[in-house]
């Protein structure tokens, strides 16, 4: 999919008919969707690019970007006098992050995040007092945390 995709010519459209398209798009129109998703490839793209070499696929990410593209014609909002790639771009954006966010098998809260950096920090300054590695017991007693919130903070970064 990926060259031949991002290379094609798309046809360009005046902001009156990419208007009109989103108007017939949310009113149920599945060709006028069509044509939106087509003619907005390229801007996909050159979103992707300022995420690959993230560890995930260029193909992968222009996926989640279409979501990102199909969100953005399902929410556009025609009051509004801004051009439908100033509104697109953004959401594009924010499906990548989010889905690069919440990749993860298992979510971390911010909160266990913060335990699990502060347990570090406090582990590294008991073993340069100490002149050895602090027990889990000695680390909580420093913390005035239980070892098992110590062991679960070290378990979960």
């Amino acid at each position: 999919m990926g060259a031949n995709v991002k290379n094609a010519a798309h046809q360009y459209l005046s902001d009156e008919k990419v208007r009109q398209l989103i108007s017939d798009s949310q009113a149920g129109d599945v060709t006028a969707r069509d044509t939106l998703v087509n003619s907005n490839i390229r801007l996909v793209w050159s979103v992707v690019q300022r995420f690959l070499n993230r560890g995930y696929e260029a193909d992968d990410l222009f996926q989640i970007g279409c979501i990102g593209l199909l969100k953005a014609i399902d929410k556009f909002d025609l009051t509004f006098e801004v051009k439908f790639s100033t509104y697109a771009v953004p959401m594009i954006i924010g499906e990548i992050q989010r889905f690069l966010r919440d990749d993860g098998t298992v979510k971390v809260s911010r909160s266990l995040k913060e335990l699990a950096h502060k347990v570090r920090r406090v582990k590294d300054e008991l073993s340069k007092r100490l002149g050895k590695l602090p027990t889990v017991v000695e680390v909580a007693e420093e913390m005035g945390i239980t070892p098992e919130e110590v062991v679960y903070a070290q378990e979960a970064k």
